[in-house]
C-alpha cells in the first residue's frame, strides 16, 4: 500500500535536515550515533573564513587538505575516512550550497570531484539543532544508508526501497514537492546507522529533530535537509563507497572553518 507523507508529516522528516517543508522522514538529531560530530557556535561568520569555505576546488584537483575546513572541522573526521562529501552553505542564514565529494587516495591527497548547486534548511545552520527551527545542522556526520522511492540506480551503500518514500504538497517557495524521496541518503545525526533511512528511532529524543537526509532537490528550501539534483543524487549513490566510511562535512563557510 502506498504510503503518502501529509506535508505535517513530512515536515516533520524533513524537519531537522530536509531541503524543503516535506523532505525526508525525521529521524531526529542522530547526532548522538555519529562516531565523530562538530558543532560549530552561533556567533555571527567572519566574511574573510566566510569566503575561504567557498573556495570551490575545480574537479580533479590534489591538495593536502580540504580548502574550507578548519583545525577542529578537520580534527572530527575519521582517520578511516576516505570520502568526505563537503555541504558548505553560502552563509549563516542562507539556504543556498554547494556540495563536493572529496576522495583521499593513498598517499593521503584529496581529489576534489565536481562541485554541484544545493539547498538547505529555510532558515540557513546551527550548531544546535532542535525539532521545527528550520535549520540545518553543522557538523561531521557518517553516511551508512541510503533509499528511495525508485529502483536502486547502482548505489554502493545499502538501498532500501519502499513506497513510504513517497512525497507530497509544496514547499516554502510553492513548488511541488513530488519526487523529493525518489532517491536519499541518510544523514547520521540522531538516527541509527545501519537501518533504513525510514527508520524513525530518535537516541537524542524526539526534540532533538531528525530525518536529515540528502534528497532529490524540489527548488527551495528544505526543513533541515540537503538537496541536490536527481542526477546527482545518483552519481553520488553510485560514488559513495562503505569500505571507504564516508562523511559529510556540512555547515556554513565559517563554521566549517573553525
Amino acid at each position: 500500500m502506498t504510503t503518502v507523507l501529509s506535508l505535517a508529516t513530512a515536515a516533520a522528516w524533513f524537519g531537522i535536515g530536509s531541503i524543503g517543508p516535506v523532505t525526508g522522514p525525521r529521524t531526529q538529531d542522530r547526532a548522538a550515533s555519529v562516531p565523530a560530530v562538530v558543532r560549530a557556535g552561533d556567533g555571527p561568520p567572519s566574511a574573510t573564513v566566510a569566503d575561504a569555505a567557498q573556495d570551490n576546488a575545480p574537479a580533479g584537483r590534489e591538495t593536502d587538505r580540504i580548502p574550507g575546513l578548519g583545525p577542529a572541522t578537520l580534527a572530527a573526521i575519521p582517520a578511516a575516512s576516505h570520502q568526505v562529501l563537503l555541504a558548505s552553505g553560502r552563509a549563516k542564514d542562507s539556504s543556498d550550497s554547494t556540495v563536493t565529494l572529496w576522495t583521499r587516495a593513498a598517499d593521503g591527497r584529496w581529489q576534489a570531484g565536481a562541485a554541484w548547486p544545493a539547498h538547505n534548511a529555510l532558515r540557513g545552520w546551527t550548531g544546535t539543532h532542535h525539532e521545527g527551527d528550520l535549520h540545518s545542522p553543522v557538523g561531521i556526520f557518517t553516511l551508512s544508508d541510503a533509499g528511495g522511492f525508485k529502483p536502486d540506480p547502482g548505489s554502493r551503500l545499502p538501498y532500501h526501497r519502499s513506497q513510504g518514500f513517497t512525497a507530497g504538497g509544496t514547499g516554502f517557495r510553492g513548488e511541488a514537492l513530488g519526487g523529493s524521496f525518489d532517491y536519499v541518503i541518510a544523514i547520521d545525526y540522531n538516527r541509527v546507522p545501519g537501518a533504513s533511512p525510514l527508520d524513525s528511532r530518535q537516541p537524542l529524543g524526539k526534540s532533538r529533530g531528525g530525518g536529515i537526509w540528502i534528497h532529490v532537490d524540489h527548488g527551495g528550501p528544505t526543513h533541515g535537509c540537503v538537496s541536490l539534483s536527481a542526477a546527482h543524487m545518483v552519481d553520488l549513490l553510485r560514488a559513495l563507497d562503505p569500505r571507504s566510511h564516508p562523511v559529510i562535512a556540512m555547515g556554513d563557510g565559517a563554521s566549517l572553518a573553525r
